[in-house]
């Protein structure tokens, strides 16, 4: 029996958002949010650096999706139940772990206003993209590049030099690498770095095609910087073999220990031998706005490429870092594309500058720019010269107070602001030293006293100090050190 569509019954749609119902009631909520980071900046010199996570948290996130919807002053609480109180510790005074940042609260109220805002900032005639604009030129200015370089803000240093080095695989010889992939090329690439490179550098070899074997990593002087003899000598053993060497990767200021590779003698073997002068920059190229460091950082500006974080030194919230490039052509022809659903116009939505996707592998992006742009503006460079300037006499005043205690002893040069020391004892092997100097490390991250992480350097097991805190004060150097020693002082009673 046939039925006539047209005596079916009409579907009848609602209208669903996901807006709130009550617009006050999440005005309320959000000044409520506001109130309580206030009170949590204000008063996290008091709170523990780090603390462990309870069994009972961790059980709160094996539950499975939600089916149904709570209201938002529900889901506020869990949050301030089982995740506020076990943050990682970053933004407390006395954390010294890895190289992370601090954030401020104007560039965290600045994330909010971009979050709110939520364009993708890639393409488009928006303000977003032009203040994304400004920034990357900002960059260029403290790192003195020339104006007509190009530049992209990227997530964090990992993302940054693999930019870079992908423009720079592609730039070999114009063989058109990128249309032709590594067959265009007669034999392998080989790119230099030091054994205390960052990981990150190997991982871009490896993604970009060249494969770890082609990673040359250079030996390092006692002072922990790139030995540029043996580099010489690698690259012209390499040729002898019918390799192609195509790129130094220059530290300026490794994860390690802060070690600064002689940048000028680099700058100029890659001259000599017409190879690419990337600078891993992530950690320290913003030493140079410290006028000690700035003459051993001034290489940085006649860099092929550089990548650098801005949530470090700039102490800005996660993630925003920059990659650098000298060449804008030849960073455009190594990621532009043109689908025919991202044409650009004169006039318009589809008109603005050109789209940020020709630049880099993203083509969503948010508005990460925001926080810097806030940030720059609120406190001015020469405000940021001297907080960068502080945490490196910081560092440096922790390595006279290790340097006045017997009982304690440096592991490595302070260069920078990292503080590499460990606890000795007379009569202990290394493995009762490594012992001891782990145990100790644990304690104070345990007891939320303060977080430094570790390193392994000449075999010794190290407390590693890394300060890029803008919330640091000197005595905070006064107290790690007096409890080392009372914790030392216990596990060796």
């Amino acid at each position: 029996m046939k039925t006539d569509r047209n005596t079916q019954p009409k579907q009848i749609w609602e209208n669903h958002s996901l807006d709130p119902e009550d617009w006050e009631g999440m005005r309320h909520l959000g000044h409520r949010m506001i109130d309580d980071l206030i009170d949590y900046w204000k008063g996290i010199r008091e709170e523990p650096v780090w603390k462990p996570i309870p069994d009972e948290v961790k059980g709160f996130f094996d539950s499975g999706i939600p089916r149904e919807g709570m209201t938002p002053e529900s889901v506020y609480e869990e949050f301030k139940q089982n995740i506020l109180p076990y943050n990682k510790g970053n933004v407390h005074p006395r954390f010294f772990a890895w190289i992370q940042g601090t954030g401020t609260p104007l560039g965290t109220l600045a994330d909010l206003l971009a979050s709110g805002m939520n364009p993708n900032v890639t393409i488009g005639k928006h303000a977003p993209m032009y203040v994304d604009l400004q920034v990357v030129n900002w960059c260029k200015e403290l790192m003195n590049f020339p104006a007509e370089s190009s530049g992209i803000l990227v997530s964090g240093g990992s993302m940054a030099n693999i930019t870079a080095l992908t423009v720079a695989r592609n730039s070999f010889e114009n063989r058109m690498i990128r249309q032709k992939g590594l067959k265009a090329t007669p034999a392998q690439l080989v790119l230099y770095c030091s054994e205390e490179t960052h990981s990150c550098i190997q991982k871009a070899a490896e993604i970009i095609g060249l494969g770890t074997e082609a990673v040359r990593k250079i030996p390092v002087n006692d002072s922990f910087e790139m030995r540029t003899d043996l580099l010489e000598e690698q690259i012209t053993q390499d040729r002898e073999q019918g390799l192609l060497p195509f790129c130094i990767v220059g530290t300026s200021g490794t994860v390690n220990t802060g070690a600064i590779d002689p940048m000028n003698e680099l700058l100029a073997i890659s001259r000599k031998h017409g190879l690419w002068f990337h600078v891993d920059g992530a950690y320290g190229a913003l030493a140079k706005l410290d006028p000690v460091y700035q003459e051993r950082l001034k290489a940085i500006e006649e860099a092929d490429s550089l990548a650098f974080d801005l949530h470090k030194w700039l102490f800005v919230p996660y993630e925003v870092g920059c990659t650098l490039i000298r060449d804008a052509r030849k960073h455009r022809e190594a990621f532009a594309v043109n689908p025919n659903y991202l044409l650009q116009e004169k006039r318009g939505l589809a008109g603005g500058p050109d789209s940020l996707n020709h630049y880099g592998f993203e083509l969503s992006r948010g508005f990460k720019a925001l926080k810097v742009w806030m940030s720059l503006k609120e406190h001015g460079l020469e405000k940021y010269r001297s907080m960068i300037a502080q945490n490196n006499r910081q560092a440096e005043y922790l390595g006279k107070l290790v340097q006045q205690c017997p009982e304690l002893e440096l592991t490595a040069p302070v260069c920078m602001s990292i503080t590499c020391f460990r606890m000795i004892c007379p009569g202990y092997s290394e493995e009762q030293l490594r012992e001891l100097n782990r145990e100790i490390l644990l304690r104070l991250q345990e007891d939320g006293i303060a977080a430094p992480s570790s390193t392994i350097l000449g075999g010794k097991f190290t407390l590693r100090v890394a300060n890029v805190n803008q919330r640091t004060r000197f005595e905070d150097m006064d107290l790690l050190v007096r409890e080392v020693l009372r914790l030392g002082k216990e596990l060796t009673a």
